[in-house]
């Protein structure tokens, strides 16, 4: 009997998770391929770019997460190209409107020059899978880390922050890496204890998300 295209799909997206949780870039760029050869055979199915896009995604936060920008800018301009595909063919998919402004927002960090060509599109993508889909724990997520590195002064700042990764456990309290943004915004804020008890919840709920013990490992208790 075969297995419903959804069922594989759903599998695909847990081994990225699962790579990404342990920094396993070699294990991701492997997936990658896999991906960019499937959405090259099917340019007009927007899951397979969406999915091609994610695998980039997480690889460029995983670089991000281990210091190295460049190839943190390389894995998300790809993702950007197959992420505008999905969005092209599937407009009002907040999924697919979140996922693109998330890869805009993850080539910045090389130069803050990219900010200028992409940190509009950040900013826009996030914000209409919000107006898409309000109920939608990861793009409020995803416009908290936006608004976490956007400074005060543009727009954004750690307590805007705060209130988003709060909006995203609201909608789902079971998603750990709103925990975690959780915990390091309110890190940035000086809030020490709560910090602890909100990284702790996402390890809790994520035992294998390595960046999220390493984050609780740096934060005190008071």
């Amino acid at each position: 009997m075969a297995v419903p295209a959804v069922l594989v799909m759903a599998a695909g997206i847990r081994d990225l998770e699962q790579a990404r949780d342990r920094q396993d870039r070699v294990a991701l760029q492997k997936l990658i391929a896999e991906l960019q050869a499937e959405a090259a055979q099917a340019p007009s199915k927007a899951a397979l770019q969406y999915r091609y896009a994610l695998g980039q995604s997480y690889l460029a936060e995983v670089a991000l997460e281990l210091r190295d920008r460049q190839q943190a800018r390389a894995a998300a301009e790809a993702g950007i190209d197959a992420a505008r595909k999905a969005v092209a063919l599937a407009p009002r998919n907040a999924e697919y409107r979140r996922l693109l402004g998330t890869l805009c927002g993850q080539v910045i960090p090389a130069s803050p020059l990219l900010a200028v060509r992409y940190g509009k599109c950040a900013q826009e993508e996030v914000n209409k899978a919000v107006e898409l889909d309000p109920k939608s724990a990861k793009a409020y997520l995803a416009r908290g880390v936006g608004n976490y590195y956007l400074p005060p002064q543009f727009g954004g700042g750690v307590d805007l922050a705060i209130r988003d990764f709060e909006k995203a456990i609201q909608m789902n309290p079971q998603l750990a890496e709103a925990w975690m943004w959780l915990g390091i915004a309110q890190r940035k804020a000086g809030k020490m204890a709560e910090a602890r008890k909100s990284l702790e919840k996402a390890v809790a709920l994520n035992p294998g998300r390595v960046w999220a013990k390493q984050q609780l490992d740096k934060t005190p208790g008071n």
